[in-house]
């Protein structure tokens, strides 16, 4: 239990110091005009209450990432919390908070405008790639599941599901961004967050009657405690399976959006670090859940080598510690949240692609050219089996987060700053990235190479790629 506190005590004091001191380097001021001040188009740029801005952001990159993805790192024991704090103030929030400001200071513009301002076209264009696979392989995903556990609840076709769930995207993602998200996304979000405070509450009560036993990290934790350690290697593979509650590029797709909503960049902070900081609370409270409820580590793998995925764990903890009212927040969880990301994850595309195109979106038949490729996409996945896409997906969205870090690093190296404090993390996921590439099994991303050339090969080329970017001549931008 002293892990758990310590855990959530540091992710918390994270905000309060170095949380500021980043704000602080970065230079917000209420004197800068925010994108609507000057840009507010009744649609995607209108101005948004600051706590609406901030539930609607956790919404947004968490959903269910922080609950499935930490189910699944967890089985590689305690070290999992390390990641997750570690990684959460220092790079996660690090680089949720830039990668919003930067947006807002460049007109809330997508990503990779913003990556084309500091790192060039080139990887302009690589990030664009990225984004779309990233974006339509969330969205895909998120019609797919939530319709499978509809047609299990219902003798309703999968197909008519499927429809219901595509015509409530498409109309998310076009109508003005008040009308939907800024209405109901707020209360989904606190509909999550009382979630996770349920199980807090659950995990202390039944942690201080002895009824559970909650995991600490000490010396013998310190290795992979994976039930399949040969494949599932520690470093890097845990590095990427949680994502969300440690670093996450899915989190820089959506920042845009609300930086075009925002009205001070004194909120920058609670809403964009202090988002990604309650995501990694989040985290820490089910990695716990998950690894007390089953006996320890051994039994979360045991569980999941019997088939126990992440949702059926969800859904018997949910019932079990908190009963009929548990259930329903099971169901919420496993249904509606994974619905609220999709359709953001829709709408930034949208969003992207126009950026990219150079279509502004104020009108609706603008919004329709834009939206109605997207969906045909979508509609063509959703008839293909997507595990195998989705194996990619964990790996492309450490990439996308590898380069917004490469992207601050140079914004702050250009202002003069402390670009020290960016490079380390971009430096260290490069490492992870190319060593997950060589490493990782065929079929999950990876060439199932050789483990110390892996971690040769990505140590050489992190470094390498520092040297280059600290050799860079670089022009002043604003």
């Amino acid at each position: 239990m002293i892990t758990f506190f310590i855990s959530i005590a540091l992710l918390l004091l994270g905000y309060f110091t170095y949380g500021k001191f980043i704000e602080r380097m970065f230079g917000a001021s209420s004197d800068i005009p925010t994108p609507v001040k000057s840009m507010e188009n009744g649609a995607d740029c209108k101005a948004i209450k600051p706590w609406r801005l901030f539930v609607i952001q956790f919404l947004n990159i968490a959903g269910l990432g922080p609950i499935f993805g930490v189910i699944l790192g967890a089985a590689y024991g305690p070290m999992a919390y390390l990641w997750i704090v570690i990684g959460n103030i220092l790079m996660g929030a690090t680089h949720d908070y830039c990668a919003g400001m930067l947006s807002l200071r460049n007109k809330g513009a997508s990503m990779p405008v913003v990556v084309k301002k500091y790192l060039g076209g080139g990887a302009q264009k690589i990030v664009l790639v990225f984004t779309a696979f990233l974006l339509l392989g969330v969205a895909v995903s998120f019609v797919v599941g939530p319709a499978d556990l509809l047609v299990s609840l219902t003798s309703v076709n999968k197909y008519v599901w499927l429809a219901v769930i595509f015509i409530y995207y498409f109309i998310a993602t076009i109508l003005p961004i008040d009308e939907i998200i800024g209405n109901i996304y707020p209360f989904m979000g606190v509909v999550l967050l009382f979630m996770a405070l349920a199980i807090f509450v659950s995990l202390i009560v039944k942690g201080f009657s002895g009824e559970l036993f909650l995991p600490e990290v000490t010396l013998s934790s310190f290795r992979n405690m994976h039930s399949n350690p040969d494949t599932n290697i520690l470093i890097p593979m845990m590095f990427v399976v949680i994502s969300c509650g440690a670093l996450s590029g899915f989190h820089s797709t959506q920042s845009p959006m609300l930086a075009r909503c925002m009205t001070d960049e004194k909120y920058g902070r609670p809403v964009f670090y202090g988002a990604m900081i309650c995501e990694g609370i989040v985290a820490i409270i089910w990695a716990t859940a998950a690894i007390s409820y089953c006996g320890g580590v051994e039994g979360l793998n045991a569980a999941a080598d019997a088939g126990k995925t992440p949702a059926i764990l969800v859904n018997a903890i949910c019932r079990s510690w908190l009963g009929r009212f548990g259930a329903v927040l099971a169901m919420l969880g496993v249904i509606i949240c994974p619905i609220t990301s999709g359709d953001t994850a829709l709408r930034s595309l949208r969003l992207t692609l126009a950026d990219f195109l150079n279509i502004d979106q104020n009108k609706p038949i603008k919004r329709f050219l834009v939206a109605i490729p997207i969906f045909v996409v979508c509609a063509l996945l959703c008839e293909f089996d997507f595990s195998t896409v989705w194996v990619y997906v964990s790996i492309i969205n450490q990439l996308i987060a590898t380069t917004m870090l490469w992207t601050i690093s140079d914004y702050f190296y250009r202002k003069k700053k402390h670009y020290w404090l960016t490079l380390v993390p971009a430096t260290f996921m490069s490492f992870i990235c190319v060593s997950y590439i060589m490493i990782a099994p065929l079929g999950s991303g990876g060439f199932a190479l050789n483990h110390t050339l892996s971690y040769v090969v990505g140590t050489v080329l992190s470094v390498g790629a520092a040297i280059l970017f600290l050799c860079r001549n670089r022009k002043p931008v604003d």
